[in-house]
């Protein structure tokens, strides 16, 4: 018998679109809990919208929304208001990112919902919190990470400023409404009260400034962008081989002198200059051109093999075919194909954590819109002639 994963029996409502929420939505799923996807009749979370496209259904729809169930329910409606609130008093969590206050103009924000369900977790995800002089702002992933700082820090000096690669501030956020839920969970485990929960885009980027954080608040200096160097450790950062570019770090003294070794630079250890690692930082362009003019005369993979074998730091830059082709990942098994209605197997990535006795799981694909209205009504109570009746007044949609 398969083993009970770690939140099985706890029911998740989720009105999300795109990013935070979803991704919030795909942790509690893994890790077992039954979270139904309350979705607009009228085309679903915007992500179903969104390219690349196979047999009809978005790739990113069915990957992030992997073991939920889709309900499709027009909130706007007077039946489907008094629906979505049977379905809450029923839930233990409500996970939502639509603007805010949308869901109290609905009639279903938490003010509503806690009053019929005391017991109730609500928390929605903004893009700069629920209160303050910019929570009304239209919040965005790219928004956030220009506002955070994050964008001021990331790329080249002197260039044009460029986000993280991926969707940082969505995916922290996310995360963070993860965390917040499992902690609210543990206190209604203590107290027996529910309680509001409010994250935002905007202070969920700011967590990640660590080291300019300290940086700005010890000296007063404002951080500027670095490329891939550390902003308070070097050498450590991506350096050019013959074939292209490869990273490693020297982030303790031993590991310097030993990289003076192995890169056959040994009068760079008994250099004045890069003495102490501030010293090295405050003279990095020179001790990069010094570690390149070796480097740049083998390939990268001579570089991390050498390194790897004097048990330093390193590493290669994959491409993302090379991730998801990756030897050492599949050898632990973290791509995993996950059944769907209409495509049959999609691959999926898995999740990294990883339990001795109650492991995640990946049982299905993101679902078609509207795919267990049926199911999650009937367990409302709701008959097949009301089904009939809600469907054909756009209530909901039965797939």
């Amino acid at each position: 018998m398969a083993p009970t994963p770690p939140l099985a029996g706890l029911r998740v409502i989720e009105v999300g679109n795109f990013m935070a929420v979803p991704f919030c939505g795909m942790q509690l799923a893994d890790l077992g809990a039954d979270v139904i996807k309350v979705e607009n009749p009228r085309g679903g979370d915007l992500t179903r919208a969104t390219g690349p496209f196979i047999g009809g259904e978005s790739s990113n729809f069915v990957r992030l929304n992997r073991n939920k169930r889709s309900l499709a329910l027009d909130l706007k409606s007077a039946d489907g208001k008094a629906l979505f609130e049977r379905l809450a008093d029923g839930a233990d969590v409500v996970i939502e990112n639509l603007r805010p206050g949308a869901m109290d103009a609905l009639g279903v924000g938490y003010s509503a919902l806690a009053a019929r369900s005391p017991r109730l977790i609500y928390l929605a995800a903004t893009g700069f919190g629920a209160d303050g002089p910019y929570a009304q702002l239209a919040g965005l992933d790219i928004i956030a990470q220009a506002m955070s700082g994050l964008m001021s820090v990331t790329g080249e000096p002197d260039a044009a400023p460029v986000k993280v690669g991926v969707p940082i501030a969505d995916l922290g956020c996310a995360l963070y409404a993860t965390i917040a839920v499992l902690a609210a969970l543990r206190v209604r485990d203590r107290d027996g009260s529910g309680q509001f929960i409010d994250v935002s885009l905007l202070e969920s980027a700011v967590s990640f400034a660590v080291w300019e954080a300290g940086r700005y608040f010890a000296t007063g200096d404002v951080p500027t962008p670095s490329g891939s160097a550390h902003q308070a450790i070097a050498p450590y950062q991506a350096v050019r081989s013959a074939d292209g570019w490869f990273t490693f770090g020297a982030n303790t003294q031993a590991h310097w002198l030993r990289a003076c070794a192995v890169l056959g630079l040994e009068e760079l250890a008994h250099d004045a200059r890069f003495a102490t690692n501030e010293l090295r930082l405050a003279h990095r362009a020179e001790l990069i051109g010094a570690i390149e003019a070796v480097t740049t005369t083998a390939p990268s993979a001579h570089w991390t093999e050498r390194l790897t074998a004097a048990g330093l730091p390193c590493g290669p830059i994959h491409r993302f075919d090379e991730v998801f082709n990756d030897r050492h990942l599949a050898a632990r098994g973290f791509f995993v194909d996950a059944p769907h209605a209409s495509l049959g197997p999609v691959r999926q990535i898995g999740s990294p954590m990883r339990f001795s006795r109650t492991p995640a799981r990946i049982e299905r694909a993101g679902p078609l819109l509207g795919a267990d209205s049926a199911d999650v009504l009937r367990g409302l109570g709701v008959g097949d002639d009301e089904l009939a009746r809600l469907s054909s007044q756009g209530v909901t949609v039965l797939a």
